[in-house]
Parts: C-alpha cells; structure tokens; sequence
C-alpha cells in the first residue's frame, strides 16, 4: 500500500471525492426539483377540489377539454379518410 500512495499520492483519493462530491450535487438538487414539483401538484389538487376554481385553473382544463376533442376529431377524420380507400 507504500508503494501504491507513493506513486499516486493524491490522485485516487481526489478522484473518489469528485465521484461523491457530484453524486451529492446531483442527488440534492433532483431533491430540490422534485419537491418543488410536489409542491405545485399540492397546490393543484387543493384548488381542483375547491367549490369555486381559480380562473386559471378552469382555464387550463377548457384548454384541455378543447384539445382532446381536436384530436379525437382529428382521429376520427383520420379512420375515415381510412375506410374510404379501396385497398390495394
């Protein structure tokens, strides 16, 4: 083990710390990020479940209801244009 650590005195040791010292960023900050996330998904749920919504938030779920219709339109005319071909 002399002979090891006398031919590389810092450079294993150096290495191992940058491993954790990342690891240790990383894993903190996707804790930070994902609690943030867990806040607004609280947030979320608290003003769907209230008897009168936010504007922003009926706003949102029109916007959505309008865009599934236009894919499930879009879907439609799509199976259409399908079954109106003859086939080959």
């Amino acid at each position: 083990m002399d002979e090891f650590m006398a031919r590389y005195p810092f450079g294993p040791w150096a290495l191992l710390g940058l491993c954790f010292g990342l690891m240790w960023g990383i894993l903190c900050s996707i804790a930070i990020l994902y609690s943030i996330y867990l806040a607004a998904y609280r947030k979320a749920i608290k003003d769907s479940l209230k008897q009168v919504q936010p504007l922003r938030y009926t706003r949102v779920v029109d916007m959505v209801k309008t865009q599934k219709a236009e894919k499930l339109e879009a879907k439609k005319a799509k199976s259409t244009v399908k079954a109106a071909e003859p086939p080959l």
